[in-house]
């Protein structure tokens, strides 16, 4: 389902709809012709929707599922579990916006020797190979896993997001995916009301939870769905992926004629 999209010039604040996305389970979840009725929509009305990538995964891999042209390439990208806060260029290159990276880069500083440190040897935590700026990734032994870790992350004044029952991230105070992308829009000077927010695990609460129109797919992790399930503006999709996403643009009603 290779599409070769033409490079859209429209300022994001001036389209009508904009997606923020999570990745996996979400944007690219759901069958084959699922995802392509989505993306193909997006290519179609390219200059009037704009895509925000709202995700744990890093850079490396968003430029690489974008370059064929299998997935739309994003207008901006929140990666790294709101960490990084990146625009994408034409090559699928993202690049950090300084400015609102700062906070981010301040609230961190060394924390990062300080966690590994403290978090060494800890029942089921595994440390992920992938290197990042700002956060620290373990995979999760849910069955093993000594819950202290998290107090002693707390006492670091850090914060930390177990998501899908499987990770364990380290994040500095106050970051996550939520408060980036909030942090991305006012930048931009996007009405938030025109803004679709899309995930399926709790590292996606945050931004589920922010008072943007909002839909938990079909298939969420059940804690996701216990959380939203009071929010008025947050739809349970019955559908899956993308075509979940789908299900809730039409459900708000976020590109009428």
């Amino acid at each position: 389902m290779t599409r070769h999209e033409k490079f859209d010039t429209t300022d994001i604040a001036d389209k009508k709809f904009v997606l923020a996305t999570d990745l996996d389970g979400t944007f690219l979840g759901g069958s084959d012709d699922q995802r392509a009725g989505l993306y193909n929509w997006i290519a179609a009305n390219r200059a009037q929707v704009g895509l925000i990538f709202v995700t744990g995964r890093d850079p490396g891999f968003i430029h690489d599922i974008t370059r064929k042209g299998d997935v739309p390439r994003p207008d901006y990208v929140i990666a790294d579990v709101g960490t990084t806060i990146a625009t994408m260029d034409h090559n699928n290159l993202v690049s950090p916006i300084p400015e609102l990276e700062a906070e981010i880069a301040t609230a961190w500083g060394d924390a990062g020797t300080k966690a590994r440190f403290v978090l060494n040897g800890t029942r089921g935590l595994r440390l992920q190979s992938t290197l990042f700026r700002y956060r620290l990734s373990y995979d999760m032994d849910p069955a093993n896993f000594d819950e202290s870790a998290i107090e002693t992350i707390a006492d670091l004044g850090l914060d930390t997001i177990v998501s899908d029952n499987r990770f364990f991230d380290v994040l500095p105070k106050g970051v996550s995916k939520g408060p980036s992308l909030l942090r991305l829009l006012t930048h931009l000077n996007i009405d938030n009301r025109r803004v679709l927010v899309a995930g399926d695990t709790m590292n996606d609460l945050t931004m589920l939870k922010m008072g943007l129109p909002a839909v938990a797919v079909g298939g969420s992790e059940p804690s996701l769905i216990d959380a939203v399930r009071d929010l008025a503006h947050c739809y349970a999709a019955e559908a899956e992926g993308a075509a979940g996403i789908a299900e809730a643009i039409l459900h708000h009603n976020m590109f009428a004629a």
